[in-house]
């Protein structure tokens, strides 16, 4: 069968202004390969800062995206959108808060008074929430590079930034107060820390779960994989039962059981916050799974069962 070649004309989203003509265009090539093309003629505009779409008003095309398979005829028209700067968002976020913790931790100078630089506390919890607080950034790392597959490897600058300010102050104000000299152990003792601590590993465990079980569904069916998550052999995941995301269930639980074992007000504040945010990902992605497969189980809720 013949091969016909398209025209593909790019213009700014804005001003309408014709930025590029690209000529003799196979219909087999992807939109990342439209971007790298465009790329070559704006040396600035490097594919991730790129936003490329059919209607001005319409969704962002994808970078596997094919030309063929697209709504267009010979001669195709695209509406450019900068992105803004982008920056790699492997590990940018949660670094962070894994250091500027053990800055608290380990009351380095200038932080709490002088006689109490380098000083540890007596209460264990303090040293408990520390391990906590740590492995739960590494895992969120390791999750980072080895688990989690991003649908972009960069984030504009401005996202990251407020990200970072987010995650960066709250692990600061919630470290100043557990590390503090004059810091008081929770009401109940040993009791109150052990139960929120077992709470605490069973979520950090449940959710690791629920990454792993996401990535093996999308490694099973490709970036165009249709499919709903369901229940595994593993017991973490029977969560799916219920909600439609529960690695925001298990997240929010972890940060609930941590709120206890320190009786802090900053975590419980972070608690509280991250629960209104993951609520609105999740009712979104809920949405989406209702709206997509009509076999979708009615008794699943967004993030906590049979509630909400």
């Amino acid at each position: 069968a013949p091969c016909f070649l398209l025209q593909v004309e790019v213009l700014d989203g804005r001003t309408r202004q014709q930025l590029c003509f690209l000529d003799k265009v196979e219909p087999h090539v992807t939109i990342g390969d439209i971007k790298r093309l465009f790329h070559k003629s704006y040396q600035q505009l490097y594919p991730a800062r790129q936003d490329l779409k059919l209607d001005p008003k319409g969704k962002s095309l994808k970078d596997d995206d094919v030309l063929q398979n697209l709504p267009v005829g010979t001669t195709t028209t695209m509406y450019f959108r900068d992105l803004g700067p982008q920056i790699g968002w492997t590990m940018v976020r949660y670094i962070g808060p894994l250091f500027i913790y053990l800055l608290f931790y380990f009351r380095v100078p200038y932080i709490y008074s002088q006689q109490d630089a380098f000083t540890s506390s007596s209460n264990s919890v303090v040293t408990l929430a520390c391990a906590c607080h740590t492995c739960h950034y590494i895992k969120r790392l390791i999750e980072t590079v080895f688990v989690h597959r991003f649908s972009h490897g960069t984030v504009p600058l401005r996202t990251t930034v407020r990200s970072c300010v987010y995650y960066w102050t709250f692990s600061a104000w919630l470290a100043f107060y557990i590390n503090h000299p004059l810091y008081t152990p929770p009401s109940y003792g040993d009791m109150q820390v052990n139960y929120a601590l077992a709470i605490f590993v069973l979520c950090e465990a449940g959710n690791f779960s629920i990454h792993v079980a996401l990535n093996n569904l999308k490694a099973e069916g490709g970036p165009k994989c249709r499919k709903f998550p369901r229940p595994t052999k593993n017991p973490f995941t029977w969560l799916f039962f219920l909600v439609s995301c529960p690695n925001y269930t298990y997240e929010v639980g972890a940060w609930a059981s941590f709120s206890v074992m320190t009786q802090c007000l900053p975590v419980a504040l972070f608690t509280f916050f991250g629960l209104i945010q993951m609520t609105i990902w999740a009712n979104g992605k809920h949405k989406a799974y209702t709206r997509e497969f009509k076999d979708y189980p009615h008794l699943r809720m967004p993030i906590i069962p049979l509630l909400l």
